[in-house]
C-alpha cells in the first residue's frame, strides 16, 4: 500500500449535530468504514477562527449565517485517516444540500431537508458535518485545528489483517 493511499481528513460536527445527540451514531459511521480516528476535540468556535477556516466563503452572500451558525455551540474536531480518506468521508457524509443527500449518508439520513428555505432566507444550512473537501484542504484545515502532537499513530485490528 502506497503513502499517498494513505491519508488524513478533518471532519466536523457542526453545533446541530452536537445538539441533537449524533456524534457517536457520526463517529461510528467512519469507524464501521475502516477508518480511524488520530485527533479529536471538542471546541467552541469565535468569529475570528470562523473566517480562518471559511476563508474561501468570507465575502459570499451566506458567510455571516454560516458564521452564525458555527459559532452557536460547540463543534468537534476529528483527524480521520485511512485508505483514501478524504473521497471516503465525503461518500459517507452525502452532499452539502442536504435535500440532495442519498439516504445511507450521513447528511441524507439526519440532516433536516430545507436547504431551499435556508438559502432564500440568507441563514446556515445546518447540515451536521464538514468534511475537507480535497487533500490539499484537509491538510491545511488539519494545521489550522490541530497542533502536531494532537495527532496520534497507532494500528487499529484492521490494519493489521489487511497489511
Amino acid at each position: 500500500m502506497s503513502d499517498e493511499m494513505i491519508q488524513k481528513s478533518l471532519v466536523l460536527l457542526k453545533p446541530d449535530a452536537i445538539q441533537r445527540g449524533l456524534v457517536g451514531t457520526i463517529i461510528e459511521r467512519f469507524e464501521q468504514a475502516g477508518l480511524k480516528i488520530v485527533g479529536m476535540k471538542m471546541q467552541w468556535v469565535d468569529k475570528n477562527f470562523a473566517k480562518k477556516h471559511y476563508a474561501a466563503h468570507v465575502n459570499k452572500k451566506f458567510y455571516k449565517g454560516l458564521e452564525n451558525f458555527i459559532t452557536s455551540g460547540p463543534v468537534v474536531a476529528i483527524a480521520i485517516e485511512g485508505i483514501l480518506a478524504v473521497d471516503v468521508i465525503r461518500k459517507i457524509v452525502g452532499p452539502t444540500e442536504p435535500g440532495k443527500a442519498m439516504p445511507g449518508t450521513i447528511r441524507g439520513d439526519f440532516a433536516h431537508h430545507a436547504y431551499e428555505y435556508a438559502d432564500k432566507k440568507g441563514i446556515a444550512i445546518k447540515n451536521l458535518i464538514h468534511a475537507s473537501d480535497s487533500v490539499e484542504s484537509a491538510k491545511a484545515e488539519l494545521e489550522l485545528w490541530f497542533n502536531k502532537n494532537e495527532i496520534h499513530s497507532y494500528k487499529t485490528v484492521h490494519e493489521m489483517h489487511v497489511f
